[in-house]
């Protein structure tokens, strides 16, 4: 009877602490919860913009795959600095800036030597050749190149904002325009190599003070694609522009090493999934803005000219087409091979 009563009392007490303690078996799931993290992501282009409308399509993706544990802070409009100021302090690390959306082509002033190949001038045909190649089993493998680099950098996904072409403060209706031209570039070689092929000055300007650069007469021109040229107001100091379409304006999300390692590997497969659906959200906005930009500008008007004949353009920039793919004319010839 004794010992029955010591087992019976024993259960109880057992029992009273598992309540006191909240650890019951429906408490247990509470330890395998996800953290919660933000993102902090820099958007030098406005939010109105396609790549600025790519990142927010990014951002309700990845908040709903993840179930809302991982946030993305979008600060836009460069306020974090031009996108070498915001790779600067992504491979300095620190952690201020998580994830950015850049040129595709920016990593080539970082050892980025495929990335290189994607900035060569006409290298593709049109929009649905850059698809192929965003689509091919060759996309993961740059997006992965300066993680394998060792910058502490990887790519996400592609996304495109339509070909660049050149606009400047005086007409602009020819190759033979561009002579004598000082051309606004980035710190870039393929960019610097092709506008002296077209006779032109480059001229390293910070993209955040090219507007007052085109209007001081610091830089005759520029290029961007056509919808930024409209969402940065270009049109209003350089309103002539000429569709010569020399580089796709490809793009890519990246995200650091450092933030990619302190998500779970279901937040990383929401980041991942989530890149795909704002990928192909991109490819749709894209194709549908620029008609409608160009409508805007001619009514503001700005002075488009269309280029018949790209043959000129791309024998003038032969030099830096070979210099540029030589280290891997392979690779660029799979990429050419796709169109």
């Amino acid at each position: 009877m004794k010992k029955n009563l010591f087992i019976l009392l024993t259960l109880v007490l057992a029992l009273t602490l598992a309540g006191a303690n909240g650890k019951g078996d429906a408490a247990a799931p509470a330890a395998d919860m996800e953290k919660t993290v933000t993102l902090v992501y820099a958007e030098v282009n406005p939010m109105d913009s396609i790549v600025g409308q790519t990142g927010a399509k990014f951002k309700e993706e990845v908040e709903r795959l993840s179930g809302g544990t991982v946030k993305l802070d979008i600060q836009a409009n460069g306020v974090l600095g031009a996108e070498q100021d915001v790779l600067d302090a992504m491979l300095g690390g620190g952690g201020t800036i998580d994830m950015s959306r850049i040129s595709a082509f920016a990593l080539t002033s970082y050892g980025g030597e495929k990335s290189k190949l994607l900035s060569i001038p006409y290298t593709f045909t049109g929009r649905d050749h850059f698809w192929k190649f965003a689509a091919s089993d060759l996309a993961p493998e740059f997006l992965m190149e300066p993680h394998e680099n060792g910058t502490g950098i990887r790519g996400l996904f592609y996304g495109e904002e339509g070909f660049r072409h050149f606009f400047a403060t005086k007409p602009l209706n020819s190759i033979k325009d561009m002579a004598g031209m000082k051309i606004r570039v980035s710190n870039d070689p393929v960019a610097r190599g092709m506008v002296q092929g077209l006779g032109a000055d480059p001229t390293v300007v910070n993209y955040n003070e090219l507007y007052s650069a085109l209007q001081t007469g610091v830089v005759d021109a520029a290029e961007q694609p056509i919808a930024n040229y409209k969402s940065k107001a270009f049109n209003e100091v350089a309103p002539y522009m000429i569709l010569d379409g020399h580089t796709l304006g490809a793009i890519q999300v990246i995200i650091t090493d450092e933030a990619w390692d302190k998500l779970s590997a279901k937040q990383q497969n929401a980041l991942v999934e989530a890149g795909k659906i704002a990928s192909k959200f991109n490819r749709e906005l894209s194709e549908g803005a620029e008609q409608e930009v160009l409508k805007q500008l001619a009514a503001e008007g700005a002075v488009v000219v269309e280029v018949a004949d790209k043959g000129p353009w791309q024998k003038a920039c032969e030099a830096v087409i070979k210099e540029s793919s030589a280290k891997n004319a392979a690779l660029y010839k799979q990429i050419l091979d796709m169109q």
